[in-house]
């Protein structure tokens, strides 16, 4: 049995755009008739995925897999990482947590047994697909890490992959971070590099010309494509390092809506469509930001929801918030954010941050109480709060759960929802709360305004407070498989697909 075919996106260093031309990858293969999957050893990420059997993945695998046309498993992100602390991190193994570790006991007891695990992980990939997208995790010239890596050069070797080192030419200095990161490598890793990718690129191709033909002369390597800078693209991005480009004071927006950008903050792509929709202006507000007078707040998730909370407390912004919400503005919790909104907290088993019991910021009658055991679930629901003045009831929608925090309703709070299926499994569970007809409400539910009706509901809700004109389902951001052709489009234009197809061993482009 034949075994699939490999490349792999490495980078000079972090955000360099990896998981963005990974995911184009994935389409182009698809698009050319090719089953094919992506895959990623390690990956350290607050934003994470929900595969369909309840397993825990990196939310760029998760959205490759979507570009690829198959469904995401544990297999495609074996291990991921998700910091809680500056120095410490929840290790989750093949989608189910295995403990918190160090950065040190990680690397000295962890990662000599991780070898095999990833070797494992795609033999069985290679032998279900015909092509295997793979991509790495920061630079792989680290020299101090590199004695024990897994994700980068290792992952090559063991996938008999030839690399695509990948520069953001945005930041500048594109060629010295080449040809550095390759004077770094190993002669047997310098091998595995067949070609080079400029990503990011906004400017006169032919001034760029003669440094493109400095790098070959140079490495003897060829660079296969000159990528633009992707605008608005609408994929969703993998960790809160891009958050550094969102607009920190939108002009001429209709709606003013802020996100609390927590140090610890998960799966922010929660927002993506919310951010996209016509006259919405989505910011992120950061330690240095001022929250002002926005029409809307989301507390959203976090990896630490008692640490978060009392950042909020150490800068002021539970006070800012409490006035708004006193002063009628609408205020959403997400998962993490749902549980700061509750009268208490309690962390009997110290799992979530060590500091015992600490009350909440009082907004919904709720109490949250961390247990050891993670939730973790594709979910159905169905919303049921009659209440709710700004959405219908019994609408359907779909979300995804990960959380370890319990929730008790108390005799003030009315449930937002019911989920109806988790995991694929029938079930009927109320969750989320309600206060003050829908002004306030809060769900455990990631996901919630990719669903295009409530999203509109909420939006035109916001509208109708300030009285604007309610948008129409027709006005709603485009659906992902376009988004993806779009990126497949643009990025297979600017990439020597021929070269590339050769550099795999797969013969001619497919008519």
């Amino acid at each position: 049995m034949a075994l699939a075919k490999t490349i792999m996106i490495q980078g000079t260093s972090s955000h360099v755009g990896k998981s963005l031309l990974c995911a184009a990858l994935c389409r182009i293969f698809k698009q050319d008739g090719f089953r094919v999957a992506p895959f990623k050893a390690q990956n350290m990420a607050l934003n994470s995925y929900v595969t369909l059997d309840g397993g825990e993945i990196g939310r760029a695998q998760g959205a490759q897999a979507e570009a690829a046309g198959v469904t995401a498993t544990v297999q495609m992100n074996p291990i991921l990482l998700k910091p809680k602390q500056d120095l410490n991190a929840q290790v989750v193994v093949l989608g189910k947590p295995l403990a918190d570790m160090s950065a040190r006991d990680y690397r000295q007891h962890f990662l000599p047994r991780a070898v095999s695990l990833v070797k494992q992980c795609l033999e069985d990939l290679r032998r279900q697909y015909d092509v295997l997208v793979i991509e790495g995790a920061g630079s792989p010239a680290e020299v101090n890490l590199k004695d024990r890596d897994i994700v980068n050069m290792r992952t090559a070797f063991l996938a008999e992959a030839p690399v695509l080192l990948a520069a953001d030419i945005d930041r500048g200095g594109v060629f010295a971070s080449l040809v550095g990161t390759l004077e770094l490598l190993e002669p047997w890793e310098r091998q595995k590099v067949a070609g080079f990718i400029i990503n990011k690129f906004r400017g006169d191709l032919e001034l760029l010309r003669p440094g493109l033909e400095f790098l070959e002369q140079r490495t003897g390597i060829p660079v296969l494509g000159v990528v633009p800078y992707l605008h608005g693209h609408g994929i969703e991005e993998e960790d809160s390092v891009s958050l550094a480009g969102t607009p920190k004071n939108p002009a001429g927006a209709e709606l003013d809506i802020a996100v609390i950008q927590l140090p610890r903050i998960s799966n922010f792509t929660d927002f993506d469509l919310l951010g996209r929709v016509p006259g919405v202006a989505l910011r992120f507000v950061g330690p240095a930001d001022a929250l002002g007078q926005p029409d809307a707040v989301i507390l959203p998730g976090t990896k630490n929801t008692v640490a978060d909370l009392l950042y909020l407390r150490e800068k002021g912004l539970d006070k800012e918030i409490m006035v708004l919400a006193q002063r009628g503005v609408p205020l959403v919790g997400i998962c993490g954010g749902y549980q700061m909104m509750g009268k208490m907290l309690y962390d009997p088993l110290g799992t979530e941050a060590g500091l015992g019991n600490v009350p909440g910021l009082g907004l919904l009658d709720i109490e949250t109480t961390f247990a050891a055991a993670k939730q973790t679930h594709r979910c159905s629901a169905r919303i049921t709060c009659p209440e709710l003045g700004w959405c219908k009831t019994e609408r359907e929608i779909k979300g995804y759960e990960i959380h370890t925090g319990q929730v008790k309703l108390g005799e003030g709070a009315k449930p937002l929802l019911h989920i109806t299926s988790r995991s694929g499994i029938a079930t009927c569970l109320a969750d989320g709360a309600v206060a003050e007809q829908g002004q306030i409400f809060g769900t455990h539910l990631h996901g919630l305004f990719d669903n295009s009706g409530l999203l509109l509901d909420w939006v035109n809700y916001l509208r109708n407070r300030k009285g604007l004109s309610p948008l129409t389902a027709g006005q709603l951001p485009v659906h992902r498989d376009e988004k993806y052709d779009r990126l497949a489009e643009t990025v297979r234009r600017h990439l020597d697909m021929g070269t590339l197809y050769k550099i795999m061993g797969l013969g001619e482009i497919k008519a």
